[in-house]
């Protein structure tokens, strides 16, 4: 080698040099042979090569390649946009949930007034339906939808009939607020309420009155969550006293206790196969517990941190994705959390409420989610 002269490019370098000039030339040829109008073609030339720069995705992803190609991100709802606000509610919103199918969302709150919108478009407002006495504090869909139940603070529980949407049916017989409610996926139409005098009620909706009551006289404390167990056989409780509590409806009495919160459980929410429970906590975490009949191992499988309960004790909800891979939280810092169910990390933290935020319900079938919070507004948005 010359001592004068710079160093030779290493082999592949100067192999890529060259490539790159010959395409360039036969591009030239090309554009001068056309004849392209108006344009000189080498400024034509470079033009192409930094547009093409720009579209190269820098990672396999093919999420990532999509955005950085266009610029924006992939829709992936029937929504009108990727984040929808819902307003109308004079007050804080305590409750909201998806049916069955989707298509209907269901809100109520401390204005007494159950608000159903269409979950499609412009997500629309269909119905607005009175008969709660008091603030709604919790809502479930019964079944294939024919029924939705509220939880009011009137010391009553509250059954519509959708397709008329008017009160069919009052649950009376608490002495205080009835804070959850929750209807049995099987079997007969029964109806499971939690309330602040310490007793948890069976409903059946064909009869009058209580058909079974759950009450625990050593530690008489407020219930604040419930919900039934995938057969139906058992309810879980939870409240006050820190534990989770299952009981057999049959001999109204306590089956075990799921011990692992240091604090009020203010949410209970069962996966959708029936394997798993998940409670929320003043405690500041959330907790997936294994409650399938005969299991050898700890019930306690997952623990979940990041979401915030404050001075306000307000009852926050906790709910499972559809395919139970995904699990979220009421939390009172204003941000919506989303979690991994395997490993527990956090997937999303959405912002936008002024508020805490109460309950948080996945949709169906639709990479949605909607949140509710005590800025009396309601977001429907997308996520990946």
């Amino acid at each position: 080698p010359n001592p004068l002269l710079p160093p030779h490019p290493p082999r592949s370098c100067a192999l890529r040099i060259i490539l790159r000039g010959t395409m360039m030339a036969s591009n030239k040829r090309a554009l001068v042979a056309t004849g392209a109008p108006g344009m000189d073609a080498d400024s034509h030339i470079d033009k192409k090569i930094r547009m093409a720069t720009a579209l190269v995705p820098s990672t396999l992803d093919s999420k990532k390649q999509l955005i950085e190609a266009k610029g924006v991100l992939p829709r992936t709802s029937t929504l009108d946009a990727p984040t929808m606000l819902l307003t109308g509610h004079s007050g804080p919103v305590y409750a909201c949930k998806f049916d069955c199918t989707g298509k209907i969302l269901a809100s109520g709150g401390q204005d007494k007034l159950l608000f159903l919108w269409k979950v499609e478009g412009k997500c629309e407002n269909i119905a607005t339906i009175k008969g709660n006495g008091a603030a709604i504090l919790d809502i479930h869909w019964h079944r294939d939808n024919e029924y939705l139940l509220t939880a009011c603070a009137d010391k009553n529980g509250v059954v519509f009939d959708i397709e008329t949407r008017e009160k069919i049916k009052r649950l009376k017989g608490h002495q205080s607020f009835v804070n959850s409610i929750c209807g049995s996926r099987r079997g007969d139409p029964i109806v499971v309420t939690a309330s602040d005098d310490g007793t948890s009620k069976l409903w059946d909706l064909r009869t009058r009155g209580t058909v079974r009551e759950f009450k625990d006289e050593k530690a008489n404390f407020p219930v604040l969550a419930c919900c039934f167990s995938d057969d139906s056989t058992q309810v879980f409780t939870g409240g006050i006293d820190e534990h989770v509590k299952c009981w057999d409806i049959r001999k109204e009495s306590v089956v075990y206790k799921l011990e692992g919160h240091r604090d009020c459980v203010t949410g209970l929410e069962l996966s959708k196969d029936g394997r798993y429970l998940l409670s929320n906590s003043m405690d500041n975490s959330m907790i997936s517990w294994d409650v399938r009949p005969y299991v050898s191992t700890p019930r306690f499988t997952k623990q979940f941190f990041g979401h915030r309960h404050n001075m306000d004790k307000t009852l926050l909800k906790a709910a499972w994705s559809n395919d139970g891979s995904r699990v979220t939280g009421g939390s009172a810092d204003r941000m919506v959390y989303i979690w991994d169910a395997t490993d527990g990390r956090i997937l999303y933290k959405l912002p936008g409420h002024a508020g805490s935020v109460n309950e948080i319900d996945f949709h169906p079938t639709e990479p949605i989610i909607v949140s509710c919070s005590n800025d009396k507004k309601i977001y429907v948005g997308e996520i990946m």
